[in-house]
C-alpha cells in the first residue's frame, strides 16, 4: 500500500475514491542529501510527508548557531507549523539529511480536502494535537532533565535515528554543544 495512505489509515478510514482524491491533491518529489526544502524567511506552503529518507527542521540564531527542532524519517510529517498556519514567513529551515522521497500537500489542497473529505480534518487535527503534546513534553524535558537524561530519552524514543542522524544534530536537538555531547557520550559508554 501507499505509505501516506497507511499513515492516514492509522487514524481515519478512507474509501478507495477518497484515497484517490487525496493522492490527486499531492505531489511527490525526490531530494538529494543536503538539499534545502524550505528556507527561513519563506512562507511554508506545504505539509511534507516522508516516504523514505530523513529530514530535519532547524533555525539559526543571531550567533549563527543551529538549533534542531525536529527530525522526520519514513512515515513522519514535517513542516513549519507557524508559517503554514499563519501564512507568514517562518524562521525554520527544512533540510534533507539522507536522500528522500517526500509527498507535498499544499495548504490550499489541504483546505480543499477538508471540504471534500471532512474526516481528513479530523486526521490533521489529531496529527496537530500529537505534535503539540510532543513539543510540550520536549520543552518540559529541556527545562527539567539533565543532558544525559535528555539523550537517554531521545535514544529510547527514537532508536532508529541514533545510527542515521549525525551526532552534531542530535547534540543540537537535546540542547548541548557537539563537544559536550562527545564527552557525555564517552562517559555514558564507560558506565
Amino acid at each position: 500500500m501507499n505509505p501516506i495512505l497507511d499513515n492516514i489509515s492509522k487514524i481515519v478510514t478512507l474509501t478507495p475514491e477518497e484515497a484517490q482524491l487525496f493522492l490527486s491533491k499531492t505531489e511527490t518529489k525526490h531530494y538529494k542529501a543536503k538539499s534545502i526544502v524550505l528556507n527561513a524567511g519563506e512562507i511554508c506552503k506545504h505539509s511534507y510527508f516522508v516516504n523514505s529518507g530523513l529530514l530535519r527542521s532547524f533555525n539559526i540564531n543571531d550567533n549563527i548557531v543551529e538549533h534542531v527542532l525536529s527530525f522526520a524519517c519514513e512515515g513522519w510529517w514535517i513542516g513549519d507549523m507557524y508559517s503554514l498556519l499563519s501564512q507568514k514567513p517562518g524562521n525554520l529551515f527544512i533540510e534533507v539529511i539522507e536522500d528522500a522521497e517526500v509527498v507535498l500537500l499544499s495548504k490550499e489542497n489541504q483546505e480543499q480536502l477538508y471540504h471534500d473529505i471532512p474526516k481528513l480534518e479530523r486526521f490533521f487535527r489529531i496529527l496537530t494535537e500529537n505534535s503539540l503534546v510532543a513539543n510540550q513534553e520536549r520543552l518540559m524535558d529541556n527545562l527539567s532533565l539533565s543532558a544525559e537524561d535528555r539523550f537517554e530519552k531521545f535514544c529510547s524514543k527514537y532508536p532508529t535515528l541514533i545510527q542515521k542522524v549525525p551526532q552534531k544534530h542530535i547534540a543540537s536537538y537535546i540542547g548541548v554543544t557537539p563537544e559536550f555531547f562527545s564527552k557525555m557520550k564517552a562517559r555514558l559508554l564507560k558506565k
